[in-house]
């Protein structure tokens, strides 16, 4: 076992320091940018520590093979008394052993591409639905209306339900949950219990679970499956807020920074424009199409490589390892940086710089230098949802509508998922 210190903060030089505590000043939007001068000073397995909170950061591809795959019996997900377990409960995300496994294997079938793909064929019609509101000439916020549709596009993926008549009133339910379970005072202080709001959101999940119940031929969906499984109501209840908070809030997340992105180099707006007037026409996307518009791939793959939705997977070390030479003691808590590894100077000529064209030389030379939807036996469940979902939907808007900046640009806010704060505004033009 490794017995070298952890380097951590006190091995900054005074100027060092400060530069840090510049970046912490904008709070939780000035975390990402000092993380990544802890990184380029302290090398790939750094301690941050606040008062008694302490938390070791991992950002080496290596390492994260060692976390996920080789040496994950090490270590547990179901951290502690976090505000995400208190929310979860026993959702499948937040167990561990096999509990966890029981849990994913019944919801693997749903998310499994030959299910999803005749879901998906006439995606661009919900598209269609959520812009119909729309006034070309105006601002919107990307965010807001990516939030909108990504909660429509889930709940009827996965729920066969139509939350548009809903949604007024789970709005706030939905934010208040998501803040909830992101970084915060917490931290310092302990969790508090979830938000009231939130019981809007149990009373819609159970009239789902009665109604579907009582349904004598139910659709082949994902709560269809819950139900089919678990006659306990509280535990379909968990597995449906934790597939519904993480399902939607990463799509959110990521086609928001596509919009944004889309906005902010025009070029690559014209060039994917092209592309998919091209090889498409008036022809709508599905998945069968998507293959034949590689720019729109690496443009994805780009956006998912600077902005991962899921930054960063939060572990509890449970038994003895070591990681990159240092030994890691049970109760130790461990952030494995997949944001800090997509922008790892090693692994990636110039990390910083938005360039989608990398995607068609080669990726990177280490699997786990890319990780958007974390790696190994627990990557997200959704992944393949997701990854059809961003194409669908981008090929959609950029078929119908050009995309300008009207503000000033996002910062990468660390929460829930690595979400553009405070908004995405954009001017958007009918083409």
């Amino acid at each position: 076992m490794g017995t070298a210190t952890i380097p951590s903060v006190d091995k900054l030089t005074f100027w060092q320091g400060l530069q840090v505590l510049g970046r912490l000043r904008k709070g939780l939007s000035g975390l990402p940018e000092a993380l990544l001068l802890l990184h380029r000073r302290l090398g790939d397995v750094f301690e941050v520590r606040l008062g008694r909170f302490q938390l070791v950061i991992v950002a080496h591809p290596s390492l994260l093979r060692q976390a996920l795959v080789d040496k994950r019996e090490a270590f547990a997900w179901r951290v502690g008394d976090e505000p995400i377990v208190r929310l979860l409960r026993r959702g499948f995300l937040v167990m561990d052993g096999a509990e966890h496994a029981h849990l994913r294997a019944v919801q693997e079938r749903s998310n499994r591409r030959r299910h999803l793909l005749p879901r998906l064929e006439d995606f661009h019609t919900l598209v269609d639905e959520v812009t119909r509101r729309w006034q070309p000439g105006y601002t919107l916020d990307m965010l807001v209306e990516m939030r909108k549709l990504a909660l429509q596009a889930f709940e009827e993926v996965y729920f066969s339900h139509d939350i548009r008549p809903e949604l007024p009133a789970l709005w706030e339910p939905i934010l208040a949950a998501i803040e909830y379970i992101g970084p915060g005072l917490w931290l310092l202080t302990g969790p508090a219990p979830p938000p009231p709001k939130v019981k809007a959101l149990d009373a819609h999940f159970y009239r789902l679970i009665r109604e579907r119940r009582q349904n004598p031929d139910p659709p082949d969906d994902l709560l269809t499956h819950l139900i089919q499984a678990y006659e306990d109501d509280e535990l379909v209840r968990d597995q449906m807020l934790t597939m519904f908070i993480a399902g939607h809030d990463t799509s959110t997340a990521a086609l928001a920074w596509s919009l944004h992105l889309l906005a902010e180099w025009p070029d690559h707006q014209a060039t994917l424009q092209a592309e998919i007037r091209d090889t498409l026409g008036s022809q709508p996307p599905t998945p069968a199409n998507l293959s034949t518009l590689p720019h729109l791939d690496a443009f994805v793959r780009e956006v998912l490589r600077l902005y991962p939705p899921i930054h960063a997977g939060n572990r509890r070390v449970v038994a003895p390892v070591e990681l990159g030479g240092y030994t890691l003691a049970p109760g130790k808590r461990v952030l494995l940086s997949y944001y800090l590894v997509h922008r790892h100077p090693a692994f990636w000529e110039e990390p910083d710089r938005f360039w989608p064209e990398r995607w068609q030389k080669s990726g990177p030379s280490e699997t786990f230098a890319y990780v958007p939807f974390s790696g190994g036996p627990r990557m997200c469940i959704g992944a393949p949802f997701a990854q059809i979902e961003l194409r669908l939907v981008l090929a959609r808007l950029l078929q119908r509508y050009r995309f300008r900046p009207a503000g000033r640009s996002p910062r990468p806010y660390m929460g829930a998922t690595l979400e553009p704060r405070p908004g995405v505004p954009l001017f958007i033009e009918a083409i």
